[in-house]
């Protein structure tokens, strides 16, 4: 397989994520964001969206949406399950996951934050919006993850939505959010941090950190 990502794109590294956690390998191609490598007419041939994480199959298919990434890896190989057999419980990782994917993530992604810049607002009042973006939705991510045994958000074993909470914690300390008011969140991602797969993950461990 091959995984055309970036090393800080948050959505590419719940890839590499996923990847560790099942043991599985992939050819890592890097697409330099800030560059506008993404937009280049090779890989808009390959993801139209000019986004990524990608991830190109061993059979050749073409596969985008880091979410749905990881579930073909989850049905790839069965274990360990990042996806709740029980579905009450599925839904619930994959609200979580959502949520993070969906609700908080693409309002302060580069795109997004580079098109309020071109609109006129300053650098620091589109930080304070990533800001204030992220921290309203890590208040009512610690209220659901507080609700759920741990030491992972959902239980003793990392899911989908342990995948997409440790990134975007990444984030959250990029843009400068005092994580201490999410306790149940930081022990999530502590009992995350003791695996391997998390720490082979980071972006200062890629071959294209800068």
């Amino acid at each position: 397989m091959i995984l055309h990502g970036y090393f800080r794109s948050s959505a590419a590294w719940r890839i590499r994520i996923a990847l560790g956690l099942k043991g599985l390998e992939a050819q890592h191609v890097s697409h330099h964001l800030r560059k506008g490598e993404q937009r280049s007419d090779a890989y808009l041939k390959l993801n139209p969206q000019g986004l990524v994480p990608a991830l190109e199959t061993d059979d050749g298919a073409v596969l985008t949406q880091s979410l749905a990434i990881i579930e073909y890896l989850d049905t790839l190989k069965a274990e360990p399950r990042l996806i709740p057999a029980d579905p009450i419980e599925a839904a619930k990782v994959r609200s979580f996951a959502l949520a993070i994917a969906c609700e908080i993530h693409p309002l302060q992604n580069l795109r997004v934050l580079k098109k309020l810049g071109a609109m006129g607002h300053d650098e620091a009042a589109v930080q304070g919006w990533a800001r204030e973006v992220i921290a309203d939705g890590l208040a009512a991510l610690e209220i659901v993850a507080s609700a759920e045994k741990g030491p992972f958000c959902f239980g003793d074993a990392p899911t989908l939505a342990d995948i997409c909470l440790v990134p975007q914690l990444g984030n959250a300390r990029r843009f400068g959010v005092d994580l201490s008011a999410y306790p149940r969140l930081m022990a999530a991602e502590a009992a995350c941090q003791a695996l391997d797969a998390f720490a082979a993950a980071t972006p200062d461990r890629q071959p294209d950190a800068e």
